[in-house]
């Protein structure tokens, strides 16, 4: 019996057939399972998996991606593949833990954050080093809700490429 169950999801899901020979329905079938697999994978990720926040997070997604689609297009085996994915899901929390922990694998593997403007006067060379042009800079500015870079206390490009922006007038709006 549990020998039929097997036989007959291998046929299902097209387990020994090859690439070219698999049908619409065995390709739905690994989707529907790659897809199954890989909710359980970033449930076990967290939440921070998804905010693909630094380098590390991004790195991982695209491989994880890379590794799971060969599992449905029949490219790899499918439940081995899938059993990398979740090996990578673990590797990437180990990383991450480590690295909360360690100040330098941290800024190994997810970078850390760079100065660009320190009251109101921007740090052309940093700028330069982060290939962001001043025009690149002013366009940040303005969707963080700055007009000019004169009412910029700090302007930070952060881990995750954002830039982050603290104006002069929130040292007011503390005092207040």
């Amino acid at each position: 019996m549990q020998q039929e169950l097997l036989s007959s999801v291998n046929q299902l899901l097209g387990v020994d057939v090859d690439p070219q020979d698999l049908t619409v329905s065995q390709m739905a079938g690994r989707a529907l399972v790659v897809f199954t697999a890989t909710l359980i994978m970033l449930r076990l990720a967290h939440n921070r998996f998804f905010a693909r926040r630094n380098t590390l997070d991004l790195v991982f997604a695209v491989i994880i991606a890379s590794v799971l689609s060969r599992a449905i297009n029949g490219s790899a085996a499918l439940f081995p593949t899938i059993t990398t994915g979740f090996g990578f899901i673990f590797l990437h929390r180990a990383l991450a833990w480590v690295s909360s922990r360690s100040e330098w694998l941290g800024r190994l593997v997810k970078g850390g954050p760079s100065l660009l403007v320190e009251n109101g006067e921007a740090d052309l060379a940093a700028l330069r080093r982060h290939n962001i042009t001043l025009d690149d800079l002013m366009e940040d500015l303005r969707l963080a809700g700055v007009a000019g870079i004169d009412q910029v206390r700090l302007a930070t490009l952060e881990r995750n490429g954002e830039i982050s922006v603290v104006t002069t007038d929130s040292d007011r709006r503390d005092d207040a």
